[in-house]
């Protein structure tokens, strides 16, 4: 392809994808995809084509064939899991990117990959009300940030064994907490460093689902009692199923007063940090090791885009770094070097698609948007408190609403099989997306705002048509066989 002939293909795309997303503020598309499994690959070559094809054949099957298979996340019904919002800005930063396809192997591989991350990270821990004792690097996702900081900490608490014996050598346990609440990744991350799923000690919460800071404390000492070596604690701003928070300010004494490692997970409650009245929701952080803060969910930015935090870069880099001959510049120890902050050698440019947000919407164009979600929250865990029938099962600190529509006649199982009933009968209609989730035994709906366009009137309609499925999922339960 020519430049030319990538200019006219260009603007037809640039056309094709403004077109989309007017398309989903029509709401022309059913927000979850109405396939099943292996429908798209039925439809597609089981071989790639021998010969060059037109170019617009590719963008016909892109509108014939890929678009019907897609579950539209950027479509203001969109409810589910959290939000993935990819801000206009953010893709034309994101194609800005691919273009120059810089290469950060090193500083000197792309001067201004390595300094614009830098600026931009930095631009980030100033709008989340950090200190300056704090250093962001942009990872893929929160998974390999917490993967890199259960490393760190492994290294710490075993005195560096990954440059000796490795893991084979200790003669303790290592032991990592989390409150029962945390994300699957801390638990991903614990196997993958090596500690062992065992190892994991799941903390007891509170009845807002926060841990509970004398559970961990007596967790420690019977580790300790029993031979085991307490190396980290993993705190979480915002919880995945309701978004609950940990207290961070009682863990991080603990963590001080046991030499553990503390990492924070905020991938999806560190973008509302930005707005001051939020931070009381992590008080404490400056006694954090670690922070993880997902730009690509709540702030707009494009998938993927995971800010990593750290305190002490050199503990970072000693575990990091790699120092291969042809890696080698004049630059090293006067620059940073970005391979030695993470897993990866070489590295995309992502921070060019978070500065064309931040520059194109500004920091109180990003806060006036946050605070209507979180309006938005209020206004429905309102109208849920306010109906018979329906209950709020968490509190609402930022734009997550756990809800259940409970009959007087349902209860356990049965109250379960509805739930997940009318949730499926409602995504199946097309008309919104939603999740469920499984929270202190029992089945729950989650409400996740915070997709760019969602308005007042799209929530009004949710809880309108939550009512409306549930009432026909009951109706349809009770009728006779």
């Amino acid at each position: 392809m020519t430049p030319e002939e990538f200019r006219r293909h260009g603007h037809t795309l640039i056309d094709w994808i403004a077109d989309y997303r007017a398309a989903l503020l029509r709401g022309e598309h059913p927000v979850l995809a109405p396939v099943v499994p292996g429908e798209l690959t039925g439809k597609l070559p089981s071989a790639a084509p021998d010969q060059a094809e037109p170019f617009e054949a590719v963008l016909r099957d892109l509108e014939r064939l890929i678009l019907p298979a897609c579950t539209h996340t950027q479509d203001p019904r969109f409810f589910a899991y959290f939000p993935g919002n990819s801000a206009l800005a953010a893709v034309l930063g994101d194609l800005a990117s691919t273009g120059l396809a810089q290469l950060g192997l090193n500083w000197q591989a792309s001067p201004a990959l390595t300094e614009l991350e830098s600026v931009t990270t930095d631009w980030l821990r100033r709008m989340s009300g950090l200190s300056d004792a704090w250093h962001g690097v942009i990872q893929d996702s929160a998974s390999t940030a917490t993967l890199v900081a259960l490393i760190c900490a492994r290294e710490q608490a075993s005195g560096h064994s990954a440059v000796h014996a490795g893991l084979q050598s200790a003669r303790q346990p290592l032991v990592v907490y989390a409150s029962e609440q945390s994300h699957s990744s801390v638990e991903k991350a614990v196997r993958l460093a090596g500690l062992g799923r065992e190892n994991l000690h799941a903390i007891e919460v509170d009845e807002a689902f926060g841990m509970r800071p004398e559970a961990l404390g007596a967790a420690i000492a019977a580790d300790r009692a029993a031979g085991r070596r307490p190396c980290a604690i993993v705190a979480t701003t915002g919880t995945t199923a309701t978004t609950a928070i940990d207290p961070i300010e009682p863990l991080a004494r603990i963590a001080r007063a046991q030499g553990l490692w503390l990492h924070v997970d905020a991938a999806l409650a560190g973008s509302a940090m930005i707005l001051p009245e939020c931070r009381w929701m992590w008080a404490g952080i400056e006694a954090a090791d670690s922070i993880v803060v997902n730009p690509h969910k709540w702030l707009g930015a494009s998938f993927d885009c995971s800010v990593y935090f750290v305190r002490d870069v050199t503990q970072l880099v000693r575990v990091m770094s790699s120092s291969a001959s042809y890696l080698q510049t004049a630059a090293d120890g006067a620059a940073r070097n970005y391979r030695d902050w993470g897993i990866p050698l070489g590295r995309r440019m992502r921070a060019l698609k978070l500065w064309f947000l931040i520059r194109e919407q500004g920091v109180q164009g990003l806060q006036r948007r946050l605070r209507h979600d979180l309006a938005l929250a209020r206004w429905l865990a309102a109208r849920v408190d306010a109906t018979s029938d329906w209950r709020r099962l968490a509190p609402v600190p930022l734009q997550t609403v756990c809800v259940r529509h409970e009959p007087p006649a349902l209860a356990g199982e049965a109250l379960d099989h509805h739930t997940l009933a009318w949730a499926d009968r409602l995504n199946a209609s097309g008309r919104a997306f939603l999740t469920p989730a499984r929270v202190a035994g029992r089945w729950l709906v989650r409400v996740s705002l915070g997709v760019e366009t969602t308005g007042r009137e799209h929530v009004e309609a949710l809880w309108r048509d939550m009512q409306a499925a549930a009432r026909a999922a009951l109706a349809e339960r009770v009728m006779p066989s």
